[in-house]
């Protein structure tokens, strides 16, 4: 850790797309898996030297939603396991110590906890958890709308004694009180008590606009602190506009916004760290340079 900040990647998917790697909706991140996995291999070197301790599998985009049905079939669980493998080797080869996440997604569609079906979504989260197990150090469900999405991954992990980090995704707006609220409509509170109830390592939140981050990490800390824990916040968010940050995943390439160049995106950090935060990193957009920043200003 760094000042006691530890240093999460940035959006591998975007990265991929700016390195010149095959990049297209619907596929979109898991394209790369399929015709080119020697840019998945530079992104997560790339994201390793410019500071981050944590680097995120590949495995986001390794699911029917974005695949088809035929295509995870018949490629699912080798394109997973080459995702953990790409990730292991690039940790293991770095100079100082990395961990690998493995990136459990909202594996029926993201920002949408109306399509979750549990029977459907535990049958898919098993494939990737088969075949991300040796190679993680830390579980990550990443972009959960819902408690309910969250408890099916621990349902599936079942008594795995790895570290297992449930972050999720917010509404765009907060309410008229200020508070932030999963997409699904619960709230900050209720996810807390979630991640407590299911033995979870530490709460995060992701893929979600800078802006409404402090409010959840303010809240998360009051509620930890209610319940005498100290469990690790973190913070991932996008740089998608304001406009976009509604648009569910295989709707369109969403725009980046301008202000959240590594400087504007480090003001939003410091914000986060001064309300609790004590994992950050960044998601759609956010680049190995953001990451460098992060790292400068968290190890002064």
């Amino acid at each position: 850790m760094i000042n006691n900040i530890q240093i999460l990647d940035g959006g591998m998917g975007r990265e991929l797309a700016r390195m010149g790697a095959p990049f297209r909706q619907p596929e979109w991140s898991a394209l790369a898996l399929i015709e080119a996995p020697h840019f998945v291999r530079a992104a997560h070197d790339a994201f390793i030297a410019a500071g981050s301790q944590v680097i995120t599998t590949n495995s986001y985009a390794v699911v029917p939603f974005h695949i088809s049905d035929a295509v995870f079939a018949e490629q699912g669980a080798a394109l997973i396991a080459l995702s953990g493998k790409l990730a292991r080797e690039a940790a293991d080869a770095a100079q100082t110590p990395v961990k690998v996440a493995g990136s459990l997604p909202p594996v029926l569609g993201s920002y949408r906890p109306d399509l979750f079906e549990p029977v459907a979504a535990k049958k898919l989260l098993k494939v990737l958890v088969e075949n991300l197990t040796s190679t993680v150090d830390i579980w990550l469900a990443e972009t959960q709308s819902s408690v309910a999405e969250v408890e099916a991954v621990r349902d599936v992990l079942g008594d795995d004694p790895r570290p297992l980090w449930f972050s999720f995704t917010l509404q765009d707006q907060l309410d008229e009180q200020g508070r932030a609220h999963l997409r699904s409509g619960e709230t900050i509170e209720e996810a807390v008590a979630a991640v407590l109830r299911l033995s979870a390592s530490a709460i995060l939140f992701n893929c979600s606009r800078p802006e409404v981050m402090a409010a959840a990490v303010q809240a998360a800390r009051a509620a930890l602190n209610a319940e005498n824990s100290s469990l690790d916040i973190g913070v991932y968010a996008n740089a998608f506009e304001p406009s976009d940050n509604q648009r569910g995943a295989n709707e369109g390439l969403s725009k980046m916004r301008q202000d959240t160049d590594p400087a504007g995106y480090l003001d939003f950090a410091e914000d986060w760290v001064a309300q609790g935060a004590t994992l950050v990193g960044g998601c759609c957009g956010i680049g190995p340079e953001h990451i460098a920043a992060l790292k400068q200003a968290f190890s002064k």
